[in-house]
């Protein structure tokens, strides 16, 4: 029999950021399954069969049959639940440059305005900037094709490309008379999913925007420098912001919380059969030296943030502060499907935080609770709906809770859950408008 290895997802939503996770391998959907399966099944595969060459044979323009069969496959695999789907051969390899984060290509982050890719900044030590690329700049024609008329997507994956490839780039900058051509010499561009900078003059804030191959990494290196800019002594403690992090690779989620962790359960995933059970567990070692840890979280934290925010509130490692999380507490594996055939995402498991809780359809309460204030006109558009709101999602054990707040301030002076932050990290006592976690007892035992 043919195996496969494959691979484990969570993700919050169609087109939100993938965890994967590397697993035993799994037999391909033909097998003693299959063999096994009733005469029913038989027959309803017989009836796809005549309803297939019925299609083929007197619909009105003569349709393509690979793309009937992948529509099949997607319908069928969409109708299990919202984060079950079939990915075409480009879709598995959009999939992986994500997740890697890791590609070839310029290092610019852009935008689309007024039909025009528009640079929202260059990042640094790249083809872009080393070439004088600047924020604001609109590229108006790549390879003298024009623009107009491109997605953005389209637009983004003409820009990236194989390293050492050329592209010729056509800018117009505001102040500048004539378009400026420039040149670019593709190369490898690792995508920053981790920010930092020092909060007041004793903090350490860390912003991760996804957990991709480059996570981890990356927070180790942010924490040592915010630790040698601020001082050891004088460090008051870390701000880890994951609101609005859709997700992301499980190992990197297993590994950033294992950073702040010395022992114990991190995450289980739990399948239909009980052998199918993994747990992770923490090694030794706490690159926070002990520090204390806050946690901002809101409903547009999901997936590989709620399994950070989950093992650190259980382990009582961290403050959680923000608003309820989005709820996507069930893990994808990823099946390739043969070369050119793309890959299966299916829904194979839900995952459990170090006390045993389900946060499927749920999500994560916050130990405090912090609103923030909303501009009139975002106010409708500012709260996520969740989990529970998806039509087909997995059923939680227990009450379902839908829609909270994932609106963050532009400007960090207006960011109350940052200054509530701040302030429990100097002393400052915070009233919590949320209930802390019911279980006192199953936290600590996990820890030991």
């Amino acid at each position: 029999m043919m195996r496969k290895t494959s691979l484990i997802l969570l993700s919050a939503a169609a087109g939100a950021a993938a965890t994967l996770f590397l697993t035993q391998p799994r037999a391909t959907l033909v097998g003693s399954t299959a063999r096994a399966a009733s005469s029913d099944t038989y027959r309803q595969l017989n009836l796809f069969g005549d309803v297939f060459e019925r299609v083929r044979s007197d619909y009105v323009e003569r349709p393509d049959d690979s793309k009937l069969v992948e529509s099949a496959i997607s319908g069928m695999v969409t109708a299990l639940d919202p984060h079950s789907s079939y990915m075409d051969a480009k879709s598995f390899r959009d999939m992986q440059v994500q997740t890697r984060g890791e590609f070839g290509g310029l290092g610019i982050e852009v935008t689309m305005e007024d039909g025009l890719v528009k640079v929202v900044s260059p990042i640094d030590d790249t083809p872009a900037s080393k070439a004088g690329v600047m924020a604001n700049d609109i590229i108006s024609h790549l390879d003298d094709e024009a623009v107009q008329g491109l997605t953005l997507n389209q637009a983004v994956e003409k820009m990236r490309g194989p390293v050492n490839t050329k592209i010729k780039l056509r800018i117009i900058r505001k102040g500048q008379d004539k378009p400026i051509d420039v040149t670019l010499t593709r190369d490898n561009i690792r995508v920053r999913s981790v920010r930092a900078r020092v909060e007041g003059d004793d903090i350490g804030y860390i912003r991760i925007t996804t957990f991709n191959e480059q996570t981890t990494e990356g927070l180790k290196r942010e924490m040592a420098n915010l630790t040698q800019q601020i001082g050891a002594d004088k460090l008051k403690g870390f701000i880890l912001d994951l609101r609005n992090n859709p997700g992301g690779l499980l190992e990197e989620a297993v590994s950033v919380s294992d950073a702040f962790l010395d022992r114990g359960e991190i995450v289980s995933t739990r399948g239909r059969n009980a052998e199918e059970t993994q747990r992770r567990t923490a090694k030794p070692g706490d690159l926070a030296k002990g520090k204390p840890v806050i946690v901002l979280i809101n409903g547009g934290s999901a997936s590989a943030s709620e399994i950070v925010a989950g093992a650190l509130q259980d382990h009582k490692r961290a403050t959680l502060i923000g608003t309820r999380s989005f709820g996507k507490g069930s893990v994808q594996t990823i099946i390739p499907l043969g070369s050119g055939n793309g890959a299966l995402r299916l829904t194979t498991a839900r995952y459990y935080t170090p006390s045993g809780k389900s946060i499927q359809a749920k999500g994560i309460t916050p130990d405090i609770e912090v609103l923030q204030d909303v501009p009139d006109d975002l106010k409708a558009k500012t709260d996520t709906k969740g989990e529970a709101s998806l039509r087909g999602h997995l059923k939680a054990d227990g009450q379902e809770e839908t829609g909270s707040q994932s609106y963050v301030p532009p400007d960090a002076k207006d960011d109350k859950a940052l200054k509530s932050a701040a302030d429990l990290l100097h002393g400052i006592k915070q009233t919590t408008s949320a209930p802390p976690p019911s279980d006192k007892t199953t936290a600590s035992k996990a820890a030991n």
